[in-house]
């Protein structure tokens, strides 16, 4: 494991805190309402595992314990809560991921099923259904986004 403490805390505090904040405060409120849809973002690396980026791989796995978790506490006040984990997303972000790696779009992308990186509109259409009451019936679930990588 060659990464740096300080690395690892910072992604931690990132994308597990962050995570672990807005359950706190937004649970009370749903669950005082008596209703609700959290829908947390994690990754398909959240599902998997990758060597050289376990700060990363450790705090989206996280995201899953803290969704199941959170969906059992939160069940009885008609409140639910799902995780989704897109693949690569073809964002800016991507882009400087893409440089800071020196490596292509389409060679990353070699490695989706569908032989593409998601879109924007991918993730959102899965996000209004879980917000939607067509998914009253939907909690402490995890959604791949991936184009296929999940089959692999």
């Amino acid at each position: 494991m060659d990464q740096k403490v300080e690395d690892f805390d910072k992604v931690i505090s990132v994308n597990v805190r962050g995570i672990f904040l807005g359950l706190k405060y937004v649970l009370p409120v749903m669950t005082k309402q008596g209703y609700g849809s959290v829908i947390n973002t994690s990754s398909v690396a959240g599902l998997s595992g990758s060597p050289g980026v376990s700060p990363y791989i450790a705090s989206k796995h996280a995201v899953v314990g803290l969704t199941k978790a959170s969906a059992v506490e939160v069940a009885s006040s008609n409140v639910r809560v799902n995780s989704i984990h897109p693949s690569p997303v073809n964002t800016r972000m991507m882009r400087s991921l893409e440089e800071g790696m020196n490596v292509e779009q389409e060679t990353l992308a070699q490695s989706i099923p569908l032989g593409r990186y998601g879109e924007s509109s991918d993730i959102a259409n899965l996000v209004l259904f879980l917000a939607s009451d067509d998914s009253l019936f939907i909690t402490g679930v995890q959604y791949r986004v991936d184009g296929g990588m999940g089959a692999l």
